[in-house]
């Protein structure tokens, strides 16, 4: 049985964006009554406080969320220049969105793979339009919804740094930003949340953004990698994390703000976020503790970086399923992306060779991969899922698949472009020098630490 809702931006200027048992976010326009189509939409104070305090919980997955966890990482010398790169890139997609992002994901008309640009600049947005929530005629205010997607943009720009620190320049990740996000990950957003885009037409399932935020960022940071190639030393010399404890902090930040991204796209306080909310627990906790089984099976001691690594994939692995997934579906899926995200990261790279620096690909890219298609699994009433009586597993699988692959493809080939055009802009590494010294001082002329 397929989930619906209708969201409405005004007089319909966002239109009908995909809930199918995806995010909650969508309900067949058709489905609705003409009349009570045109009826203007109540504000949900209750609603709004949630969808608010979730657009906060995710922004603080960004600074100081994901900067922490990303900068204990690194190596002492590149701290400052990893945390710079990813505060920095995220204000610059929180820019990009309202210029141009949100008209191109949920603007009006368009195409299968873009919007229109009928909203560039917010034009005809104000504090009293709205964006209508699941429940028919109540609405929060469409600030909130357009700030709530606009963290979505920023942290997926960040994560693809993931895998380029280190050696990336500064300049570079400014240009690759702007570029990438107009390029990949605008148009994947209308792709999978838009009533006219590709994979709502697929009737693939995404709650809150296993193909948009995760794939589409493992990938793209699997291409930037393989493309700014691999770091003075690797893999001869040991570069092991300079603060574990940094990471550590990062990670629960993480955790906690992955709440305001799971249950918040339920974009209501209801049963709906309730559910995500609950997996976003138990899938998580599966995560953590499997990855250290997982070491424990590989013959090594399990440690605090792979307990904080099995989070992040039991994460990851959740996003696509968090309100499309009983608990125990999701306890499951957190374990089985967990261990294939170890090996990945300990196995697939090595064998390789390509530096990814900070696993961004072996832990968001395939765990994404391994939670967009096991939604298709998960969702199964038998399991638990709230998919209905007539839910085929083989045909939904056979959507995900889709979805990931279209994902795999489009994600690479705008990362390219995007890098090529970053290359000729500014150049894209810094120089051996500097990245002997370390970017804190050749980029940014400070220092982390004072010793």
């Amino acid at each position: 049985m397929k989930l619906s809702t209708k969201i409405a931006v005004g007089a319909g200027v966002l239109g009908t964006i995909a809930l199918a048992a995806m995010p909650a976010w969508a309900q067949d326009a058709a489905l609705q009554a003409p009349a009570a189509a045109a009826a203007a939409p109540t504000v949900n104070k209750g609603d709004t406080a949630w969808m608010m305090m979730s657009t906060v919980l995710v922004m603080m997955m960004i600074l100081p969320g994901l900067a922490l966890f990303y900068g204990g990482l690194t190596r002492t010398k590149n701290m400052l220049s990893t945390i710079t790169q990813v505060g920095a890139i995220a204000c610059l997609a929180m820019l990009v969105w309202v210029m141009w992002g949100y008209t191109m994901a949920f603007g009006d008309g368009g195409n299968a793979f873009v919007s229109g640009f009928g909203k560039l600049f917010l034009r005809g947005v104000t504090a009293e339009s709205t964006a209508a929530t699941f429940t028919d005629g109540v609405a929060i205010p469409e600030y909130v919804f357009i700030a709530f997607q606009m963290t979505f943009a920023a942290i997926t720009a960040a994560l693809v740094l993931g895998s380029v620190v280190e050696r990336l320049k500064f300049s570079a990740a400014m240009v690759f930003g702007v570029i990438w996000l107009t390029l990949v990950y605008f148009p994947i957003a209308h792709m999978v949340w838009a009533s006219n885009g590709l994979f709502f037409g697929l009737g693939a399932l995404d709650f809150a953004g296993g193909t948009v935020v995760h794939v589409n960022a493992g990938v793209s940071a699997l291409v930037a990698a393989v493309m700014l190639g691999k770091r003075i030393g690797y893999p001869r010399e040991p570069m092991p994390p300079h603060s574990l404890t940094f990471t550590a902090v990062g990670t629960g930040l993480l955790w906690v703000g992955w709440f305001g991204f799971n249950a918040g796209s339920a974009l209501e306080a209801n049963g709906s976020a309730a559910l995500a909310l609950i997996n976003t627990f138990v899938a998580t906790a599966s995560g953590a503790l499997f990855w250290m089984l997982a070491e424990r099976a590989s013959g090594h001691k399990g440690s605090a970086l792979g307990f904080c690594s099995g989070i992040i994939a039991g994460l990851v692995a959740v996003t696509p399923a968090a309100g499309n997934s009983g608990p125990f579906g999701a306890i499951i899926l957190g374990a089985v992306a967990s261990v294939i995200c170890f090996y990945a990261v300990t196995v697939l790279k090595p064998k390789l060779g390509y530096d990814d620096a900070l696993d961004a690909f072996g832990i968001h890219g395939i765990g994404g991969m391994v939670g967009a298609i096991g939604t298709g699994i998960v969702y199964a009433p038998s399991l638990g899922g709230p998919g209905g009586a007539d839910f085929d597993m083989s045909h939904q699988l056979v959507v995900q698949i889709e979805a990931v692959a279209t994902t795999i493809v489009w994600a690479a080939v705008g990362t390219a472009i995007a890098i090529f055009i970053a290359k000729l802009v500014t150049g894209l590494r810094v120089t051996p020098e500097v990245e002997r010294e370390g970017l804190d001082l050749g980029e940014h002329g400070e220092r982390a630490y004072n010793y």
